[in-house]
This record gives structure tokens, C-alpha cells and sequence, in this order.
């Protein structure tokens, strides 16, 4: 089958509106955290209504979520272990940082919204040790 040249050229120009459509679109397409783009934008918790603990709420959280075999236990191949008040309080901007804004951590899943409020009130509250 024999093309003619305008079938040709329709053809191109066809191919290259739609591929240049298709990667104006495409950027579009990703995910992103609304925390990190939109500051402000998202349900605060009120921390007035949350008091945090750390040995009471936080340790708790973080031993059975995070310090746990393969992540940050004694043997953490990473190096970062969350066994005790100064090594969590040392990595608290981390924390903040990777499992309440990024919901990233732990690598199982998201903690759950209590867990996120209490861990974000402790560390807004000063990271204390009581």
C-alpha cells in the first residue's frame, strides 16, 4: 500500500500533536504528599485535646511500629535504632518528617491518625521524657 505525501503528513502531524499532548499530560501524573505542597492546607491535630506522653503513648508506638527486627531495632542495618529516649528524641525531626508529613514510615504502613496525633504532639510539646 502506497501512501501519498498529505497522508504522510497527516499522518506526522497526527502522531506529534497526540505525543505532544501525551507529554504535557503526563507530569501531571504523580504523587505527591498534600502536607509538603499545600502547608496548612490539611486537618491540624489539636494538641490542646492530646497529652502525649513519651513512656506512656510514644515509646509504645514507636517499639511496636518502627523498633521492630529489620527496621530500627538493635540490629538496624541502617544504623538509626529507636530503642530509647535519646535515640528516638535525637531523630525526633526525622520522625516528624517521615511518619507525619510524609506518612512514609514505617515501611509496613501509615500509622494510624491516634498514633500520628500523639507522636506530633509529643514533639510539638518539646520531645520531653516523662
Amino acid at each position: 500500500m502506497k501512501f501519498t505525501f498529505q497522508q504522510t503528513m497527516r499522518h506526522t502531524l497526527t502522531v506529534l500533536f497526540f505525543g505532544g499532548i501525551t507529554a504535557m499530560l503526563l507530569p501531571g501524573c504523580y504523587l505527591d504528599k498534600e502536607e509538603i505542597l499545600y502547608p496548612g492546607s490539611t486537618v491540624v491535630t489539636d494538641c490542646s485535646t492530646v497529652q502525649a506522653k513519651f513512656s506512656a503513648d510514644v515509646l509504645p508506638i514507636i517499639s511496636s511500629k518502627c523498633a521492630i527486627p529489620g527496621c530500627h531495632d538493635a540490629s538496624a542495618s541502617g544504623g538509626v535504632t529507636f530503642q530509647t529516649y535519646a535515640q528516638i528524641s535525637a531523630k525526633k525531626d526525622r520522625i516528624h518528617t517521615r511518619a507525619i508529613i510524609e506518612k512514609s514510615m514505617p515501611a509496613s504502613g501509615a500509622l494510624l491518625p491516634g498514633e500520628i496525633s500523639k507522636i506530633k504532639c509529643w514533639i510539638d510539646a518539646g520531645a520531653l521524657n516523662n
